[in-house]
């Protein structure tokens, strides 16, 4: 690995989701309340067994990598994407007025769970709202957008938990919150970053207009137990 970023989950893992992490110095998953990312420290069959022990029974370990990896024994391959990463060294200013955002806290952890499972951002388990701050909209009491932070390593974080109600959608909620929680983060001396479904080309033309700019590709493979 030449940059923490070539292996994000692994990176993290072994900095910012240090207390979080479950394994060895073979292979590491996020805790399962938290999400459901997962690592091994090199392809050894070795660590692949460690990785491969790790996948939840009724449930999925996710690696993101910059290439593709075999399924350890005792599980398979549920699913395999390609991912775009980008970073942001400054995010590009407003056009319009500042919304009203407020940040979300504990309290606030029931709603931001239904809107992630409603719109499906990306994994977003019951406790992944601890794993960084967020900032949300809410019409009326009702949150209907949010964006946030998510694996953590030093000098990088990733904004991640970006979505929208359907019924609020197009309003530009969340290009304002992505902004304020990229501008937090180059604050704190850290760079901004985050990962795109390839497919998704209206979010990664959203992103680009953010400022966000093509690092590398990436692949997202799913394991479950087999």
């Amino acid at each position: 690995m030449t940059h923490p970023l070539d292996r994000p989950v692994w990176s993290a893992l072994k900095s910012g989701w240090a207390h979080l992490a479950e394994g060895d110095g073979r292979a590491l998953r996020l805790e399962r309340g938290h999400g459901v990312f997962g690592a091994a420290a090199d392809r050894s069959a070795d660590s692949l067994a460690a990785l491969g022990a790790l996948a939840p029974a009724g449930g999925e370990l996710w690696l993101v990598e910059r290439d593709a990896w075999p399924a350890p024994s005792g599980t398979r391959i549920e699913h395999v994407a390609e991912l775009v990463q980008m970073t942001c060294e400054a995010p590009v200013p407003a056009a319009s007025p500042e919304l009203s955002i407020v940040d979300l806290v504990e309290d606030d952890a029931s709603d931001m769970l239904g809107l992630a499972t409603l719109t499906r951002p990306g994994p977003f388990a019951v406790h992944t709202n601890r794993l960084g701050n967020f900032v949300g909209v809410r019409i009326d009491g009702q949150l209907v957008a949010m964006a946030g932070e998510r694996m953590k390593m030093p000098g990088w974080s990733e904004i991640s938990g970006v979505c929208t109600h359907p019924d609020y959608r197009a309003r530009g909620y969340a290009a304002a919150l992505m902004r304020t929680v990229a501008s937090r983060m180059i604050a704190r001396g850290e760079t901004p970053w985050l990962t795109s479904y390839k497919a998704n080309t209206g979010a990664i033309g959203l992103y680009e207009t953010l400022g966000f700019r093509h690092r590398a590709d990436m692949i997202v493979t799913v394991l479950v137990r087999a």
